[in-house]
C-alpha cells in the first residue's frame, strides 16, 4: 500500500473510527481484502485465530448474522462506511449554457448582432444624410432612428432564450438519465441473513459484518470473506483480467471480492469491506471520478488495436469466442459502446438523422450564401450604379450598417434552415418514452435500444417466466412403479420411499429456496427462490410432511458436498455423510438425462430392482412422453449409497460419482402459460415480428407450451427442434458452424428445446449475420441465466429478467422487464415504433416550415432586397418549429394501430413519399398565401405596403400580417403532421396528448402577445380584429388543404422520392468501419468525400484482378494461381472468399472475355461473385 493516494483516502475514512466498539479497525480490514488464497488464510489465522474468531471481532454472528437492529446497522455505517460509491458529480446549469453557447451558427448570430449594436449608435450628420443614397435617407422621425439599435438587442436576446432553452433540456434530460440510474440501483437487492432470517435488503443497505447469501448469478456488491460454499466458482475477470473462473473454497481461497460474478454454486459470506473501502470502490477513488479521461482514451484505442487483432485471429464463425466464457473487459467495452448515444452505427435512427441534417445543412448555407450575395449586389448596383453616387466617407458605417443587416438575414436563412431540433426532437422522444415505458414494466438502460425495439422483426423468448408464469406445481408423478394423474395420497407410498423422497427433496434444493405463507389471506403460499425447486418443496408439503424439520436437523453447514445445478450438468447432487461412515448422495435433474445413469428403481414394495436400457424406454413411452405432450416439465429424483467398505469415493470425478444411481420418482411440473400471452404472440405476429421460443426443456414440453401460446399452429411446416440435432445441422465435416446451413435452418424455426446457452449465441448470431432475406434481420432476445450473457449482448436488444433474471444478465441486457412478461415486450415494441414515428412527424412538420422560411426569406430578400420575416421574427419561429413542436410532436402516447404494420426495418427511409407529398402539398399553399399576401396584401386590407423600406423604417402593418398568418399556418400545420401515413383525421386522440395541446394553445398565446405588445423589437404593429381572423382563417387553410392532400394518392406521383436514407454498413468498406470505431461519430460529411477515393481504388483493384485472370487464362497456367493470389489479398476479410466453391461458373465467365483492356469491363459482372474484395 504504498500508494500516497491511498492512504490519504484511508485516513479520511479513519477519522471516524472508534476503535473501541469493534475489534477491528477499518484500515485493518482493508489490508487484509488486499491479500488472495494462501496468504490470506494466514493473515485470518494470525490475526483472528479463524473467520468465527473474525466474526466475534465484528460482532456478528456466522449462523445468525447481524441482531438488524437499527442502532447497531448505523454505528456500522459511521465506523465502516456505506456501501455507495458516489457518483459523478452532474453538469451544473451553467455549464450546460455555456455548452450550448458553443454552437457555431448562434456565434454568427451574436458577432453579427454586436457589429449591428454598435453601428446603430452612428450618426452622420444630417447635412450628407442625403448623400448616402435612397435606402439610407426617408427617415424623418428622430426616435425612429434611435431605435435602430433594438433590432440588435432583440437578435441577441433570442439568442439567449434559445440557449437557456437547450441548457434545459440538456439539464432535464441529465436529470432523468440519473434519475434513472438511481432506479436501477435501488431494484437491486441482495439476500442477508439478520437476526436468524433471511430477508432480502437494498445493495446500499449492506454493512460490514452482514452475513451474505451468494448464488449462482449473483454480482457480487462488497468484499467479504467465505463462510461456508458449494462447488463455488467466481469469474474475477472484472478486476484481475483473467478469464478463467477461480474456485473458492474456505481452505484455498477465502476472499471474495465486489464487483466479481459468482458463475457456479452458492455459499454464504461474511461483509468486510463496503462501498469506497471495497475492491472496486479503491479503484474508482483512484480513478478520481474522470480526472484522467485523457488516459483512458489512450487505453482504449490500444484497447481496441489488440481486439481488432483479435477479431482477425478468432475463428472465422466464431465458434471459438461462443466457448469462452463472458469476458466482462469486452463486456465494459460493450457497455460503454452502447451506452454513447450516437456512437457507431448502433442508434439506426440517429444515424439517418445525422445525415439528413448534414444534408439539410449543406442546401440552408447554400441558400443563405446565395441571399447574402444577392443583397449586397443589388443594394451596390442600386447606390452606386443607377443613383450614381459616388462612395463618400462619412456614408461608410451607414453602408457598412446595410452589409451587416444584409449579413444577419443571412444568418437567419441559416439559422431557420438548419434543423438543430432534430437531435432534440430524438433526445425528447426517446426519454419520454423511456420514462413511460417504466409504467409498462419495460427499465430502459440504454435509450438507443427503445428505438432498435420498433424494427425488430425477429424475438427470441426464454419459456420459462416469459411465456409462462413461473410459479411451478408437481401435478403428476411416477413412483413405486405407478403413475399417479394427480399427486398421490401419502397413505399409497411405502412409508421407506416417501421418507427417503422428503430427505432428498429437502436437503437437495437450495436453502434459499423456500415455501413462504401467503401474504393475503386464502392466497397462494409464496414461491421463495428457484421455482422448480419450490415445487418440489410444495410437493413435499402436499405429501403432508415438512421439510424445514429436516433442514433444522440438518442445516447447511452438514452437508458433505454439494454438486450445484449448471447447464453443462443440468442436474444436481447433495452428498451427506451418515452416522456410520457411508455417504448417501441425492440427485434431481433432467429426466431423460438422469435416466440414462439409474441402474435401479424402487418397487412398490420398497425394494430396489434393476433398471435395463429397454426398462427405460418403456418409461420414457409410457410415462415421459405422455407428461411432456401435455407440456409438464418431467424430473427425476434419484439417491446412491456410498458404503464404507468402498472407502471415500473420489469426489471431483463427476462421472463416476454421478452413474449407478437408484430411482426414487419422476414428477411432471406444471407451469401454466401466462393468459395474457397468447394474444401478445398473435399481436407481434400480425406486426410482422416472429417469435421463437430457445428453452432448455425437454421438446415435447416445449412443443406442446408453443402449441399452447400460438408460436406454433396446427398445420403449419415449422421446425422444432433440440439442440443437439441444431449444432449436427449447421456443423460440417470439421464441426465448424457454415452461415449457409444456419441460413437452411433459420427461417423455419420456431422452436429449440434443450438448448444450451451457446446454442442460444449461436442462433441469434446466425439470424443477424443471415443476408437470406433482403432486410437485416433485427433480433430481440430475453435471457434470465449468467449464461445468457453473450447472446444478450450479440442481440440488437436484450431483454433481461427483473425478477428471475440473475444480476449478470441485467448488466449484459438493454432493457430489464420488471415484470418477467411477455406481453411487456410488445409494448416496448409499441413504444420503440412510436419514437419513429414521432421523429417522423417532427421531420414532416420542420421541414414544411424550414422550406417555406428559406424560400420566403430567399425570394423576399431578393425582390424587395429586405427579408418579409425579419431575424428575431425568424429566430421566433425556430423557436416553436424546434423547441416546442419536437416537445409537443414527440410526446404523442402509441396506439394499438402501431401494432398493424410490418417493420420499417433499418433501410427506410424516414421521409416517406406519403411524407414528401405532405410535405411539397402544404409548402405549395403557404408559399402561395404568403406571397399573395407580400406582393397584394396592402390593396386587399387596405393599407400602406411594407416594401422597400428604408433602413430603420418603424414595423408595418402589412408586414406584421405577413408574418402572424406564417406563423398561425405552422400552428394549425402542427395539427396536420400528427399523422404520417395519410390517414384523414387528424384530431383522432389529440385529447389524449395534453402536452400537444397546451403547447399549440401557449404557442398561440404567446403570437398574439408578441403581435400586439411586440412593437420595434418583432418588427411588428398591433393588428385590428379584422385582420386576426382573416389571418386565423388562412392559416386554418392549412387543415382544409391537408384534406385536400391525403385525397390524392401517393402512387400517381412518381416524381416523389425518399429522403433520409440511413448510411447502410455494407456501404462502409471494413477496414473504414475499424477507423470508425475509434472515431467517436460518424462524419457523414467527411466520409462522403472519402467514399469517392475508396470507389476509385477499388474499380483499380478490381480491374488488375481481371487483367490477371484474362492473362493466366492465356498462358494457360492454372486459374487457381490468380485466384489464390486474390485471396491472399483479400484475406484479412474473413468473409471474403466463400463462394470460391464454383470455380466452374468464374472459368465460364471469365473465359468468354477476350484480352482486350475495352472488354474487362464486361467481366467485372462474372467475377463479382469471387472477388468480393472490400479494398
Amino acid at each position: 500500500m504504498g500508494n500516497p493516494a491511498i492512504h490519504e483516502i484511508t485516513n479520511s475514512m479513519v477519522e471516524a473510527n472508534h476503535d473501541g466498539e469493534f475489534g477491528c479497525t477499518l484500515n485493518e480490514l482493508r489490508a487484509l481484502m488486499e491479500l488472495r488464497g494462501a496468504e490470506a488464510i494466514v493473515k485470518i489465522g494470525e490475526s483472528y485465530e479463524d473467520i468465527k474468531g473474525l466474526c466475534n471481532r465484528l460482532k456478528t454472528s456466522p449462523i445468525d448474522g447481524l441482531s438488524g437492529q437499527p442502532g447497531d446497522i448505523e454505528k456500522r455505517k459511521t465506523v465502516f462506511g456505506q456501501n455507495l460509491i458516489p457518483p459523478k458529480k452532474p453538469k451544473t446549469f451553467l455549464q450546460l449554457v455555456w455548452e450550448a453557447l458553443q454552437d457555431v451558427t448562434l456565434i454568427i448570430l451574436e458577432v453579427a448582432a454586436i457589429v449591428s449594436l454598435g453601428l446603430s449608435f452612428y450618426r452622420p450628420p444630417d447635412a450628407e444624410r442625403t448623400h448616402c443614397g435612397r435606402a439610407a435617407g426617408g427617415v424623418e422621425d428622430e426616435t425612429e432612428s434611435e431605435a435602430g439599435w433594438i433590432e440588435g438587442a432583440a437578435i441577441l436576446l433570442s439568442v439567449v432564450c434559445v440557449v437557456l432553452v437547450t441548457a434545459f433540456n440538456d439539464w432535464s434530460k441529465e436529470k432523468q438519465f440519473r434519475g434513472l440510474q438511481s432506479r436501477i440501483e435501488q431494484e437491486q437487492k441482495f439476500t442477508v441473513v439478520r437476526g436468524g432470517q433471511v430477508i432480502q435488503i437494498p445493495v446500499a443497505e449492506i454493512v460490514v459484518g452482514d452475513v451474505a447469501q451468494i448464488k449462482y448469478g449473483d454480482l457480487l456488491p462488497a468484499d467479504g470473506v467465505l463462510i461456508q460454499s458449494n462447488d463455488l466458482k467466481i469469474d474475477e475477470s472484472s478486476l484481475t483480467g483473467e478469464s478463467d473462473h477461480v474456485k473458492k473454497t474456505q481452505e484455498k481461497d477465502p476472499m471474495l471480492l465486489s464487483g466479481t460474478h459468482v458463475m457456479e454454486g452458492s455459499g454464504k459470506m461474511l461483509v468486510t469491506a463496503v462501498g469506497v473501502n471495497s475492491q472496486t470502490g479503491i479503484i474508482f477513488t483512484l480513478l478520481g471520478t474522470s480526472e484522467d479521461d485523457e488516459e483512458d482514451e489512450e487505453e482504449k484505442k490500444k484497447e481496441k488495436e489488440e481486439k481488432k487483432k483479435q477479431r482477425k485471429t478468432k475463428a472465422q464463425d466464431g465458434a471459438a469466442m461462443e466457448m469462452q466464457p463472458l469476458n466482462s473487459d469486452e463486456a465494459e467495452a460493450e457497455e460503454k459502446k452502447k451506452s454513447s448515444m450516437s456512437k457507431k452505427e448502433k442508434s439506426v435512427l440517429q444515424g439517418k438523422l445525422t445525415k439528413l441534417a448534414v444534408q439539410i445543412g449543406k442546401a440552408g448555407l447554400v441558400m443563405s450564401a446565395i441571399t447574402v450575395i444577392i443583397l449586397v449586389v443589388l443594394f451596390v448596383v442600386d447606390t452606386f450604379c443607377i443613383q450614381g453616387l459616388p462612395w463618400v466617407k462619412e456614408c461608410t458605417p451607414i453602408y457598412i450598417q446595410f452589409f451587416v443587416k444584409f449579413f444577419i438575414i443571412g444568418v437567419t436563412v441559416l439559422v431557420v434552415a438548419v434543423p438543430e431540433g432534430l437531435p432534440l426532437a430524438v433526445t425528447i422522444s426517446l426519454a419520454y418514452s423511456v420514462k413511460k415505458m417504466m409504467k409498462d414494466n419495460n427499465l430502459v438502460r440504454h435509450l438507443d435500444a427503445c428505438e432498435t425495439m420498433g424494427n425488430a422483426t425477429a424475438i427470441c423468448s426464454d419459456k420459462t417466466g416469459t411465456l409462462t408464469m413461473n410459479r411451478m406445481t408437481v401435478v403428476q408423478a411416477f413412483i413405486a412403479e405407478k403413475h399417479y394423474k394427480k399427486v398421490p395420497e401419502p397413505e399409497n407410498i411405502p412409508s421407506s420411499i416417501l421418507d427417503m423422497l422428503i430427505l432428498g427433496i429437502a436437503v437437495n434444493c437450495a436453502y434459499t429456496t423456500k415455501i413462504m405463507p401467503p401474504e393475503k389471506e386464502g392466497g397462494l403460499p409464496r414461491q421463495v427462490g428457484n421455482k422448480t425447486e419450490c415445487s418440489l418443496l410444495g410437493f413435499s408439503n402436499d405429501l403432508k410432511r415438512d421439510y424445514q424439520a429436516i433442514r433444522n436437523e440438518i442445516p447447511e453447514e452438514k452437508l458433505y458436498k454439494v454438486y450445484t445445478f449448471n447447464s453443462v450438468r443440468k442436474s444436481m447432487s447433495t452428498v451427506l455423510k451418515m452416522a456410520d461412515g457411508s455417504y448417501r448422495m441425492f440427485s434431481k435433474g433432467a429426466s431423460e438425462i438422469l435416466l440414462k445413469k439409474c441402474y435401479k428403481i424402487l418397487t412398490a414394495n420398497g425394494e430396489s430392482k434393476v433398471f435395463r436400457p429397454r426398462d427405460r424406454d418403456d418409461m420414457v413411452k409410457k410415462v415421459i412422453e405422455p407428461m411432456a405432450s401435455e407440456g409438464l416439465r418431467t424430473i427425476c429424483l434419484a439417491y446412491r449409497d456410498f458404503p464404507v467398505s468402498e472407502g471415500e469415493p473420489d469426489w471431483d470425478n463427476e462421472n463416476d460419482i454421478l452413474s449407478g444411481l437408484t430411482c426414487l420418482c419422476v414428477v411432471g411440473i406444471e407451469d401454466p402459460v401466462r393468459p395474457e400471452v397468447p394474444d401478445a404472440i398473435r399481436k407481434c405476429q400480425r406486426a410482422g415480428i416472429t417469435v421463437r421460443m430457445v428453452t432448455g426443456d425437454n421438446i415435447n414440453t416445449a412443443r406442446a407450451i408453443a402449441t399452447k401460446c400460438g408460436i406454433l399452429l396446427p398445420g403449419d411446416d415449422f421446425l422444432c427442434i433440440e439442440g443437439k440435432e441444431f449444432n449436427r445441422r449447421i456443423r460440417n465435416e470439421k464441426g465448424e458452424i457454415e452461415q449457409e446451413r444456419i441460413d437452411k435452418i433459420w427461417p423455419k424455426l420456431r422452436v429449440l428445446a434443450r438448448s444450451s446457452p451457446t446454442d442460444k449465441h449461436t442462433l441469434v448470431k446466425g439470424i443477424i449475420d443471415s443476408t437470406v432475406l433482403e432486410k437485416r434481420q433485427v433480433v430481440a432476445v430475453t435471457g434470465d441465466g449468467t449464461n445468457d450473457g453473450p447472446a444478450l449482448k450479440k442481440a440488437d436488444v436484450g431483454f433481461a429478467m427483473g425478477i428471475a433474471g440473475t444480476d449478470v444478465a441485467k448488466e449484459a441486457s438493454d432493457i430489464i422487464l420488471t415484470d418477467d412478461n411477455f406481453s411487456s415486450i410488445v409494448k416496448a415494441v409499441m413504444w420503440g415504433r412510436n419514437v419513429y414515428d414521432s421523429i417522423s412527424k417532427f421531420l414532416q412538420f420542420q421541414l414544411t416550415v424550414n422550406v417555406v422560411a428559406v424560400i420566403v426569406a430567399f425570394t423576399g430578400a431578393c425582390i424587395t432586397q429586405d427579408s418579409p420575416l425579419k431575424a428575431v421574427q425568424m429566430l421566433w419561429v425556430n423557436l416553436i418549429m424546434d423547441t416546442f413542436a419536437s416537445l409537443a410532436l414527440a410526446t404523442e402516447p402509441p396506439t394499438e394501430a402501431l401494432l398493424l404494420r410490418k417493420p420499417y426495418g433499418r433501410n427506410k427511409p424516414l421521409i416517406s413519399r406519403t411524407m414528401m407529398k405532405n410535405i411539397l402539398g402544404q409548402g405549395v399553399f403557404q408559399l402561395i398565401t404568403i406571397f399573395t399576401l407580400l406582393f397584394a396584401g396592402e390593396k386587399f386590407f387596405d393599407i400602406d405596403s411594407g416594401r422597400n423600406a428604408p433602413l430603420h423604417a418603424p414595423p408595418s402593418e402589412h408586414y406584421t400580417i405577413v408574418f402572424n398568418t406564417f406563423v398561425l399556418m405552422q400552428l394549425f400545420n402542427e395539427i396536420n403532421a400528427r399523422k404520417i401515413h395519410g390517414e384523414r383525421n387528424v384530431f383522432e386522440g389529440i385529447f389524449n396528448n395534453l402536452i400537444f395541446c397546451s403547447i399549440v394553445f401557449g404557442t398561440f398565446i404567446i403570437q398574439f402577445v408578441i403581435v400586439q405588445f411586440g412593437g420595434k423589437p418583432f418588427s411588428c404593429v398591433a393588428l385590428t380584429i379584422d385582420q386576426w381572423l382573416w389571418c386565423t382563417f388562412l392559416g386554418f387553410g392549412s387543415l382544409l388543404w391537408g384534406q385536400v392532400i391525403s385525397s390524392i394518392p401517393t402512387s400517381r406521383l412518381k416524381f416523389l422520392k425518399t429522403a433520409g436514407h440511413g448510411t447502410q454498413k455494407e456501404e462502409i468498406p471494413d477496414e473504414e468501419l475499424d477507423e470508425l470505431s475509434d472515431n467517436d461519430e460518424i462524419d457523414h460529411a467527411e466520409r462522403e468525400l472519402r467514399r469517392g477515393q475508396i470507389l476509385w481504388f477499388r474499380g483499380l483493384n478490381r480491374i488488375q484482378t481481371q487483367m490477371d485472370v484474362v492473362s493466366a487464362f492465356q498462358s494457360g497456367t492454372s486459374f487457381q494461381g490468380a485466384l489464390r493470389r486474390q485471396a491472399s489479398n483479400s484475406s484479412q476479410q474473413q468473409h471474403d472468399v466463400t463462394n470460391v466453391s464454383s470455380p466452374t461458373h468464374v472459368a465460364f465467365t471469365a473465359t468468354t472475355t477476350t484480352a482486350t483492356a475495352a472488354n474487362t469491363a464486361s467481366a467485372t459482372v462474372g467475377c463479382e461473385c469471387v472477388f468480393s474484395s472490400s479494398a
